[in-house]
């Protein structure tokens, strides 16, 4: 797939892939949803094109999450730092679960997906990356939420609309670049 081709596929809302890791986790889950974008076949891990997604953040998303940081330190929540916070240095395969990778440890490892996610006494974020093959290679960004208490649903009132505009961006950004 050319960088040309690549810039005219869709970033899609989808349905979360029914045989991924993720899928076990929307019991029960106050919020979920995935997007998906055509990539070119890879051999890169979930992780590497994670990283590699998450590079491209355009600067409006990381103003946001700052705005995000200062607003909800004020009410104890944490402050998670910026989505492009990850190390440069550090290649995919230095990490393993457990690692801290830009705002979320990583929950699940392996080649085809990768989990991302925190939880505290407010809401349980898991965010997914799975690599899909078949007739077509795609990416699904995948993100499932448990939300705790009246904070937690006050914080995913504001939160839920924004993500939805975030996680479509961010991956456009990366179907704009030359990621091949």
């Amino acid at each position: 797939m050319t960088a040309s081709t690549r810039m005219r596929q869709p970033v899609l809302e989808a349905a979360v892939p029914p045989h991924s890791e993720i899928s076990r986790h929307l019991v029960n889950s106050d919020f979920h949803d995935c997007y998906e974008l055509e990539i070119a076949p890879t051999s890169r891990s979930a992780l590497a094109l994670y990283l590699e997604v998450v590079a491209r953040t355009p600067g409006w998303v990381n103003r946001l999450m700052a705005l995000r940081n200062r607003v909800v330190g004020l009410f104890g929540l944490k402050n998670l730092g910026h989505l492009n916070g990850a190390s440069a240095r550090r290649a995919a395969g230095d990490y393993k679960v457990g690692d801290r990778v830009g705002i979320f440890p990583i929950l699940y490892l392996s080649d085809e997906e990768v989990i991302l996610g925190d939880k505290d006494k407010h809401l349980q974020v898991r965010v997914s990356v799975r690599k899909l093959a078949g007739p077509r290679s795609a990416i699904a960004v995948s993100t499932v939420v448990h939300i705790h208490n009246l904070l937690g649903r006050v914080y995913m009132l504001f939160v839920a609309p924004v993500h939805k505009r975030i996680v479509p961006a961010v991956l456009g950004r990366y179907r704009a670049d030359d990621a091949a």
